[in-house]
Formats: structure tokens, C-alpha cells, sequence
């Protein structure tokens, strides 16, 4: 058994906030406070996550959103649970929060996503990102515009935007450490380390010996 246990992070939020790149961040950051973490995305990089991503124009409502709580599971039972007994911080781009956003909006309803998603594991700190549309918009442009259906039939991203703000607020009624950040004016190493000082934060706490 390790004798720091690991941590579990997600980020979500809108597309063109600046998951990927905070992630990537992150992992850079606590590796070099010799804190080991391992960067996952979601839907995963494995056989079943790499065809939900090449399909997902193709599949929709109820299809979609079983296919990635199957690879959410999957993930959790093949990289989450054994990297988190390692003792690594797990920092997940992408997480239920999404589902409970792009599922929903795809016509699955709220309660049948968490149902198939029963058994996913709370994270030890869920991080959602926000900015204002209109930088939203001008991210997702610099990169090419949206890459999928979600975004491309939609006149703009706010709708996406108001939707995490609500999930985020419900999940926090809920009991999940929801730590909500607004990317508007901030570099992703000023992101980076606002996350990796509150996952110190938690570290120390999980590993502090008992009074």
C-alpha cells in the first residue's frame, strides 16, 4: 500500500476553455513539486474511447451516452482505481459533469445519466472552468471552430456555458468539492497553479496523521 494515497481531479467545462491545455498544466506542475500525477481524458484514449470519438457525430441520445458511461467504467476499473493506489494524483480532462451536460443536451435526462453511471467515483476535487462567451467563442475560432455536432448546431456557446454553471451548482447541493475558476483573464499556468496548490492542499490533509 502507498503511504500517500492518490487524489482524483476533473476538470470540465465548455468547449474552448481550456481544458486540455490547464491538464496538461497541472500535470507538469506537480510532477516538477515531485507530486506524481497522470494526465486521462474522457471519453478514454482506449479502444472503446477512441471509436466514441471518431462516431460521435453518428451516435446520439441514449446509444452515446451508454457508450461513454461503459468507458468511464472501464477507465475507472483499468487506470483510475490502480493509478490511484499508486499513490498518484489522477487529473481527468472531462468527467460525469460533462455527460451530465452534453447527454442531457443530446436528450438523455439528468437522473437516467447518473443511473448509468451509478458506481463512477466522486473526485477528490472537481474543477469546472468558465469564462466569458465572447472568449469562448474566440478560443474555439483560433483552433478551427467546433468539431463536433454538439457545437456546430448551435448559434453559439452559451448555451453549453449556462449548463456547466447549473450542473456545477447542483453537483454542489450534492456534496461534490466543486471549485469553480473563470479562465476570462488568466494563463494556464495561472490556472495550473491555483489547481495544484488546493490538490496540496487536499494531499496534506489525506496524509496528515490522525490527532
Amino acid at each position: 500500500m502507498s503511504a500517500k494515497p492518490g487524489l482524483l481531479l476533473s476538470v470540465d467545462g465548455p468547449c474552448g476553455v481550456g481544458k486540455s491545455t490547464t491538464v496538461q498544466a497541472i500535470g507538469i506542475h506537480l510532477r516538477k513539486i515531485d507530486i506524481p500525477a497522470v494526465a486521462i481524458r474522457q471519453p478514454s484514449t482506449g479502444l472503446l474511447g477512441s471509436y466514441i470519438r471518431a462516431q460521435i457525430d453518428t451516435y446520439t441520445g441514449m446509444a452515446l451516452a451508454c457508450l461513454i458511461a461503459g468507458d468511464r467504467h472501464h477507465q475507472q476499473r483499468t487506470e483510475i482505481e490502480p493509478a490511484l493506489a499508486a499513490g498518484r494524483v489522477v487529473i481527468c480532462d472531462r468527467y460525469l459533469p460533462s455527460s451530465l451536460v452534453l447527454q442531457v443536451r443530446d436528450g438523455v435526462g439528468a437522473e437516467t445519466v447518473q443511473t448509468i453511471n451509478a458506481g463512477i467515483r466522486t473526485p477528490d476535487l472537481a474543477v469546472f472552468l468558465r469564462a466569458e462567451p465572447n472568449v469562448i467563442d474566440a478560443r474555439m475560432q483560433a483552433r478551427g471552430g467546433p468539431r463536433n455536432r454538439f457545437h456546430r448546431e448551435a448559434d453559439d456557446g452559451s448555451w453549453e456555458l449556462e449548463m456547466f454553471d447549473d450542473v456545477a451548482a447542483k453537483l454542489t447541493e450534492l456534496g461534490w468539492p466543486v471549485h469553480i475558476i473563470d479562465t476570462t483573464s488568466l494563463s494556464r499556468h495561472e490556472i495550473a497553479d491555483q489547481i495544484a496548490n488546493l490538490l496540496v492542499s487536499r494531499l496534506s490533509r489525506k496524509t496528515a496523521p490522525p490527532m
